[in-house]
C-alpha cells in the first residue's frame, strides 16, 4: 500500500507530515507500506523526509503573491501560466505511475498540483488545516478533499464545510515531548540557577526579534538564562553583537543557536520554564503540548494574518500572552517576562491552561484514521 503526501514545502508542512508516518509506522508494523512525498523543490525538507524512509519527488508549484509591486505582478503571471500547469503535468504522470492509495495534503501552494492530480485520477484526498483561517490553496483543495482534518475548533475555523471538518490539533513528533529537564540542563549546559527562557524567532522575521532582544539582553540575563534559536541566516551576527553586550560575568547564561535540531529541541523544550516563540500552529500545539506558558509575537507578514488569529485564539484560554510586533519594544517585552515571574502564581495558572488547550495526540489519531480507511 502506498501513501502519497503532499505539501507546501516549509517546516509547518513536513514535521506533521513526519509526525503522521511515525504514527503510522507504530500502527503498521512490518506491513507492506511505502510513503512517498510531492511538492516544490526544498532540500531541507526532502533531507529530513528521506531520514524518515519518505520518497521525495520534486515538482514546479505557482504561488499566488498577495502584495502590490510591478515584480510579484509578474511573478504571479509566469507562476500562473507556467509553473502551475507544468507542475500539475509533472504530478498527474507521478501520481499516475505511482497509483497511491491516499493522498493526504497539507495544504499550501506546493500541494496544489500533486492534491489536483489526484482528484483527477479518482484517488481518495484528506486534507489538514493548521491555522483558524484557511490559506487560499486550501480553501481551493478542500472542494476536493473526502475529510478535512483542522487544528482549532471547528467553530472557530473558516471557511470550510462543518460537515467535513475534524478538530484534531496539529501534528507534533511525540518524540520531542519526551525531554526530562535535568538531563537537559546537562546537555545544554545549562547553570540551572536562573529561570530559562526559550527564544525561538521561526523560519521567517527571526532578525527583528532578534534586534530587540540585543537592547535588552544585558538586562535579560540579569534575571533569566537564555536559550536563543536565532535563525541560520542571523546566527553569526547575533553571536558577535551578544558578545559586545553581555558583561562577563553574565556570559554563561546566554545560549544562542542557529537552528534546533530534533534532539536539541526536546532538551531545550524541557529545560525551559517559558516560552517566547512566533505564532505559527506547530509552535503552538507543541507549546500547549509541553504545558509551558509562553509570549507569542505573531509574524506580521503572514497571509491572511493568520499567526495574529492564531494566536489570540490560543491565548483566549489563557494559555498565553500576544504580543503583536508594533508593540513588541524591549523594555515593555522586559517588563511583562519580570512582572510574570513575580506573580509566580500566573506562571502556574498559564501552564495548567495550556495543557487543557493541547491535542498531542493529533499525529497518532489521523495516522488511525489513514490506517482505517487504507484496510477498508
Amino acid at each position: 500500500m502506498k501513501i502519497l503526501f503532499t505539501g507546501g514545502g516549509t517546516g509547518g508542512h513536513i514535521f506533521p507530515v513526519i509526525a503522521i508516518t511515525r504514527e503510522i509506522k507504530k500502527i503498521y508494523r512490518n506491513q507492506n507500506l511505502t510513503f512517498h512525498y510531492i511538492g516544490p523543490k526544498d532540500d531541507f525538507g526532502s533531507s529530513l523526509l528521506s531520514k524518515e524512509g519518505i520518497q521525495v519527488k520534486a515538482i514546479l508549484a505557482g504561488k499566488v503573491r498577495r502584495y502590490i509591486g510591478i515584480k510579484s505582478f509578474f511573478q504571479n503571471i509566469i507562476d500562473i501560466l507556467f509553473k502551475t500547469p507544468i507542475g500539475i503535468c509533472q504530478s498527474f504522470w507521478y501520481v499516475f505511475v505511482l497509483a497511491p492509495d491516499v493522498i493526504f495534503s497539507k495544504g499550501g501552494y506546493g500541494s496544489i498540483p500533486g492534491t489536483f492530480s489526484g482528484w483527477l485520477l479518482r484517488v481518495p484526498i484528506f486534507l489538514h488545516e493548521s491555522d483558524i483561517t484557511a490559506g487560499l490553496a486550501n480553501q481551493i483543495l478542500s472542494k476536493f478533499s473526502l475529510e478535512i482534518f483542522v487544528s482549532f475548533p471547528v467553530e472557530k475555523t473558516k471557511p470550510f464545510p462543518k460537515e467535513k471538518m475534524i478538530s484534531v490539533g496539529n501534528p507534533i513528533r511525540a518524540e520531542i515531548l519526551e525531554g526530562k529537564k535535568e538531563e537537559a540542563k546537562k546537555s545544554l549546559k545549562l547553570s540551572g540557577i536562573k529561570p530559562v527562557i526559550l527564544i525561538m524567532g521561526g523560519s521567517q522575521g527571526a532578525q527583528r526579534i532578534n534586534d530587540k532582544i540585543l537592547q535588552i539582553l544585558a538586562d535579560l540575563l540579569r534575571n533569566f538564562e537564555i536559550i536563543h534559536q536565532t535563525g541560520s541566516k542571523n546566527f553569526k551576527t547575533v553571536q558577535s553583537e551578544s558578545k559586545v553586550v553581555i558583561p562577563k560575568e553574565l556570559e554563561n547564561y546566554y545560549h544562542p543557536f542557529a537552528i534546533l535540531d530534533e534532539k536539541t529541541l526536546k532538551s531545550a523544550y524541557a529545560a525551559s520554564d517559558f516560552i517566547v516563540s512566533r505564532a505559527g500552529s506547530g509552535s503552538i500545539f507543541e507549546i500547549a503540548a509541553l504545558g509551558k506558558p509562553s509570549i507569542l509575537i505573531p509574524l506580521q507578514e503572514a497571509a491572511q494574518d493568520h499567526q495574529l488569529k492564531n494566536a489570540y485564539c490560543f491565548a483566549e484560554t489563557g494559555a498565553s500572552i500576544v504580543i503583536e510586533e508594533s508593540n513588541f519594544t524591549p523594555h515593555f517585552f522586559l517588563e511583562k517576562l519580570k512582572y510574570l515571574f513575580f506573580q509566580r502564581q500566573n506562571i502556574k495558572d498559564m501552564a495548567e491552561k495550556a495543557k487543557r488547550f493541547s491535542k498531542p495526540k493529533a499525529a497518532r489519531i489521523i495516522a488511525g484514521y489513514l490506517v482505517e480507511y487504507l484496510k477498508q
